[in-house]
C-alpha cells in the first residue's frame, strides 16, 4: 500500500522533477534485515539508485544505515520508528520521513495520566521497539502522576492473548496502553472485546494499531478507542484532502497512516531531486539540500529536525462508526515534536 501511495504522489507531478524522469524499482525486505541489506546493495551496485526509500521494519533500518553511508547512497525511511536510527545509529545518509517512537509514545503518556486514567496497565510486544515504546509512554506518564497497574511483554507472532488479558483483568486497571503491530495488533483487539474487557477498562493504544487498513476487519466495539499518532483523516487542511481524494479515486479505499509516510516519502525524494536541479551525482550538495526540505503534508508541514527526523504534528484520535465504517476521527493536538536525540 505504501508502494502505491509513491506510485500515487509521483502521478501527481508526472513522474518528472526537474526535467528527470522518476524511475521506481521495487524490492521486498521480507521483514528480514539480511534481506533488506542483500535487496539494498543489489539496489547501489547493480541498478545503481541514486536514493533509497522504504524499510518498515526498525532493525532492517538499523542494518541497512552503515550500509547507506559507506555506498554514500540516501535513505528516506518511511516507516521504521527506532529511537536509535536518529540518534546513537544517526549518520548522514539516513533521513527518516516516519518519525520515532518517542514523537508518539512520550507526549500520549503525559495525554493519558491527565484525561483518561491514573491507573493504567501496558502491553507492548516483546523486542527492542516494543520495550522503548513503553518507556516512552512510562516516563511521561508516571511523571503526570500516573500509576503502572502492571507491565508485560508478548512474544512477537502471538495468537492467543488470553494469559495477558487475564493479568489485565485480574489487576483491574482504568486504562490499558498497547504497543502492537500487523496480526498481533488485530488478534489482541479482537479478543480484548471477546473477553468483554472493554466494558470496563478504557483500550488506549499506538495508532497503527487502529489504522484505517485493517480497522473494519475488527469489532465495532472498538469503538471509543483512544489512540495517538500523526495524522487523522479529517484533518481540514488543502494537502490532506487532496491526498484523501485521489486515493480514493484511484483504489477505492479509505487511505491509512502507512499511506500518508508513503506520500510524503515519496515526496521528500522528489524535492530532492528538485533542489539539485536533477544532478544526484553530487552527493554533498544532495545531503545539504535534503536537509532544507520542507513541503505542506497531509498531516501538517513537513520539514526534517537537526537529527534528520521529521518534525511531527501529534494527534489523540478516537475510533468512531462513520457512513463508511470505523475511522479514526481527531480529538485533539499534542502540539509539534522534534525527537530530542537524547
Amino acid at each position: 500500500m505504501h508502494f502505491q501511495c509513491k506510485v500515487l504522489q509521483f502521478d501527481s507531478i508526472g513522474n518528472k522533477v526537474a526535467g528527470k524522469t522518476i524511475q521506481l524499482i521495487k524490492e521486498d525486505e521480507e521483514a528480514d534485515p539480511a534481506v533488506a541489506v542483500r535487496k539494498a546493495n543489489k539496489l547501489i551496485a547493480s541498478d545503481k539508485v541514486d536514493i533509497l526509500a522504504g524499510v518498515v521494519l526498525t532493525p532492517s533500518a538499523y542494518a541497512l544505515a552503515p550500509v547507506v553511508e559507506k555506498a554514500q547512497t540516501p535513505l528516506v525511511v518511511f516507516n521504521a520508528l527506532g529511537n536509535d536510527l536518529t540518534r546513537s545509529r544517526k549518520n548522514p545518509y539516513v533521513f527518516r520521513a516516519s518519525g520515532s517512537g518517542w514523537q508518539f509514545n512520550h507526549p500520549f503518556g503525559k495525554y493519558v495520566a491527565q484525561k483518561v486514567s491514573k491507573n493504567t496497565f501496558l502491553l507492548a510486544a516483546d523486542y527492542a521497539f516494543g520495550k522503548d515504546s513503553i518507556r516512552d509512554f512510562k516516563e511521561s506518564y508516571t511523571a503526570a502522576g500516573g500509576k503502572v497497574a502492571g507491565e508485560v511483554y508478548t512474544p512477537l507472532g502471538a495468537s492467543d492473548f488470553s494469559p495477558y488479558l487475564a493479568r489485565i483483568a485480574a489487576a483491574k486497571p482504568d486504562a490499558v496502553y498497547t504497543f502492537l503491530s500487523g496480526s498481533d495488533a488485530i488478534l489482541f483487539v479482537k479478543q480484548f472485546v471477546q473477553f468483554g474487557l472493554q466494558k470496563s477498562i478504557k483500550l488506549t493504544v499506538s495508532g497503527d494499531m487502529v489504522d484505517e487498513k485493517f480497522l473494519n476487519s475488527v469489532d465495532k466495539n472498538l469503538v471509543g478507542t483512544i489512540s495517538v499518532g500523526p495524522w487523522v483523516q479529517d484533518l481540514p487542511n488543502a494537502q490532506n484532502k487532496l491526498m484523501v481524494d485521489a486515493y480514493r479515486k484511484k483504489y477505492n479505499d479509505v487511505p491509512s497512516l502507512y499511506v500518508v509516510r508513503g506520500w510524503d516519502t515519496a515526496r521528500v525524494v522528489a524535492e530532492a531531486i528538485r533542489k539539485v536541479n536533477g544532478n544526484m551525482d553530487n552527493r554533498a550538495a544532495l545531503l545539504a539540500a535534503m536537509k532544507t526540505i520542507t513541503f505542506p503534508s497531509p498531516h501538517g508541514n513537513f520539514k526534517f529536525d537537526a537529527n534528520q527526523n521529521v518534525i511531527h504534528n501529534i494527534y489523540v484520535r478516537q475510533v468512531v462508526d462513520g457512513p463508511n465504517g470505523l475511522v479514526n476521527k481527531t480529538v485533539q493536538s499534542l502540539g509539534s515534536f522534534s525527537d530530542p536525540g537524547k
